[in-house]
């Protein structure tokens, strides 16, 4: 599905010029440099109603083992996933150490979180973090391995791509290779809602990327705190050294009939973003002097600082005019083809920390009702082992963090872990089918964030095809909100 968007006179004039010659490949670059069409975003009145709020989204690059993150517990259950994992379980013996129960029971059924995750375990058993069990990327409902085999449902681009399965994350649009990022959406509805507009509402700690990325939304890229003579403002991100997303930009024209035509977008549209950048670093470098630091001791981690820095910029939400803020960072090197039960066990602990270290931070300004923060990782990985480690899937399990969160709560529908005639094993490696779309995650989070209802099809193109209280027609009868937040 795609959205129709209102085209400015600028927008209008720059595609008739060119109507002649191709004008979908001129507009294509064009709203990829952001810089030509708007989209049409709805009015919003800044005042006492308008509560601060920040999504915070962590990408786990790789791909992580999440089932090696939640584990099932009850008997029967446990034991179908020491079955299948075989030399990648995790011993429930408590001696080990291995596991880490959860204060949780549904129906019996119960779970635990990996031994390096004491954070993690406090954060669920007192209320401020629950898992959303098996979510991945969907076009459609596909109900069980029949449907998705019969060529009857449409099916993600390059499933088990790294690639494709970390854009379509950050994008929700499986279909389609171009398109915008859910952040980048969500400001092109809200942008109006900051009374600064050198600031982008859009803060990344990894530079240039898809998830932020809007029709007319730039994310603004920072570093983090280390260098403390150097606040760590990043005035002109990755891309200024004519890499990432300038070399990407190039990389479209190279070949172009419109080659002329594109350098003179490209030069000014670089021009106006370098005015842009410097205004902002005058900003924040005045916001930040400003602002009183925090007492809450982080790790010395890339992740941690990076939050750190997250947490700094936050707690200078009024002095940068923020109502509503998106962050974004990376912790990489999850892709474990071999040696995952090693690997996670120093990656995971380090997760747990810096998730637990960004709560107390937020508990010390007192914002943890108005900060929400959630993971998300290219796919999960096959429950069978391939001698040392595990390969590319498909449904994951997430987290999701925040004082509005329902905590302590599983949240989606945890898959049985057998291989042979489960309805939702793909192969006999044990590549498990979603149950829960990215579109319903994410819909939950951007109506949380302030976006309405009405608004939600041009966030999430193919939400309508699973639920939505904004949708025209009855969603299937097995889709039905998560239920991730608190009653507003």
């Amino acid at each position: 599905m795609k959205h129709r968007h209102k085209i400015s006179r600028r927008s209008f004039l720059g595609q008739a010029s060119c109507a002649a010659i191709g004008s979908t490949t001129f507009l294509s670059t064009a709203l990829n440099l952001g810089m030509i069409n708007t989209a049409a975003a709805r009015p919003h009145i800044i005042g006492a109603n308008s509560n601060y709020k920040a999504l915070v989204c962590i990408l786990l690059a790789g791909g992580c083992d999440t089932f090696n993150v939640l584990v099932p517990t009850e008997t029967s259950e446990y034991n179908d996933y020491a079955a299948t994992r075989t030399s990648l379980a995790l011993s429930n013996d408590p001696n080990t150490g291995e596991l880490l129960d959860l204060n949780y029971n549904n129906n019996g059924r119960t779970f635990a979180v990996h031994g390096g995750m004491s954070r993690v375990r406090d954060l669920f058993n007192n209320g401020d973090l629950s898992f959303i069990a098996n979510v991945g990327t969907l076009i459609e409902p596909i109900a069980d391995r029949n449907e998705f085999t019969s060529g009857l449902k449409q099916i993600p681009l390059g499933l088990y791509s790294h690639n494709d399965q970390i854009m379509q994350w950050q994008t929700s649009v499986p279909q389609d290779r171009t398109a915008f990022g859910v952040g980048g959406r969500i400001a092109d509805i809200l942008n109006d809602m900051n009374a600064i507009p050198q600031i982008s509402m859009n803060i990344s700690l990894d530079g240039k990327n898809r998830f932020q990325a809007g029709q007319n939304t730039l994310e603004y890229a920072i570093e983090d705190d280390t260098n403390a003579s150097n606040i760590g403002i990043e005035g002109l991100p990755g891309w200024y050294s004519n890499s990432g997303f300038l070399n990407q930009t190039r990389d479209q024209t190279i070949d172009s009939m419109m080659e002329d035509v594109y350098s003179n977008i490209f030069h000014q549209t670089y021009s106006t973003l370098t005015r842009q950048s410097k205004a902002s670093i005058e900003v924040f470098s005045t916001a930040l002097s400003q602002g009183t630091p925090l007492s809450t001791v982080f790790s010395d981690t890339r992740l941690s600082r990076d939050l750190r820095m997250m947490a700094n910029v936050i707690n200078i939400h009024q002095q940068l005019g923020a109502n509503r803020q998106i962050f974004f960072t990376t912790f990489g090197g999850w892709d474990h083809h071999n040696n995952v039960i090693g690997s996670q066990a120093v990656m995971l602990p380090v997760l747990s920390d810096a998730l637990g270290e960004f709560n107390d931070a937020l508990a010390e300004m007192g914002l943890q009702d108005q900060v929400t923060t959630f993971t998300i990782s290219d796919f999960a990985r096959t429950l069978t082992s391939n001698g040392n480690g595990s390969d590319h899937a498909y449904g994951a399990n997430q987290m999701i963090m925040g004082g509005a969160v329902q905590g302590g709560n599983v949240f989606g529908d945890y898959p049985a872990l057998y291989l042979d005639n489960n309805p939702l094993n793909l192969s006999n490696r044990g590549r498990i089918l979603p149950t829960t779309a990215v579109d319903e995650f994410y819909a939950e989070l951007a109506l949380w964030f302030g976006v309405s209802p009405n608004d939600l099809n041009y966030i999430l193109p193919n939400l309508c095809n699973f639920y939505s209280p904004g949708c025209p027609s009855i969603p299937p009868a097995n889709y039905a909100p998560i239920g991730m937040f608190d009653p507003m």
